[in-house]
């Protein structure tokens, strides 16, 4: 058995090696090429086709995360995540928006960090529920390995 954090499929690794040059521009674009390598990192993890202007991240074609909003710029980044354990304390950080209507209920929050936010500063949280929100969604034996 493989460890957790080793990428499955081809995919993953084509993604890593294809971010490796060049480098993204800003501290946004950085944040959310390394997030988006390490969900790939999961098992049966793949690039979901989003919408529109958003990215996303599927296990078994169910979204676990999606990054980006309409007419975001370069320098911002929002991301939606599901968090069924930490939702409520996610909701009390100053870069995270809330929730209302269906995506409180179903316990989605949306992180949102602009221009002068330190993305990167928070990374080790956003990898956390990164790794949540797969669990949260993939199948329970998929989630298991993680």
């Amino acid at each position: 058995m493989r460890p957790p954090c080793e990428p499955h499929n081809r995919l993953a690794k084509r993604f890593r090696r294809d971010m490796v040059h060049p480098m993204p521009a800003t501290a946004h674009q950085r944040a959310e090429a390394e997030l988006t390598a390490y969900g790939l990192t999961f098992p049966e993890a793949a690039l979901g086709k989003g919408w529109a202007t958003l990215r996303a991240l599927d296990v078994r074609k169910k979204t676990f995360v999606l990054f980006g909003a309409k007419g975001q710029p370069l320098d911002a980044l929002t991301i939606v995540m599901k968090l069924p354990i930490s939702a409520e304390m996610a909701e009390e950080l100053p870069f995270v928006r809330p929730a209302r209507g269906w995506y409180k209920q179903h316990n989605w929050v949306t992180a949102h960090f602009g221009p002068d936010d330190d993305i990167l500063a928070e990374m080790e949280t956003l990898k956390g529920w990164l790794k949540q929100s797969y669990v949260a969604i993939a199948p329970k034996k998929l989630g298991q390995v993680v």
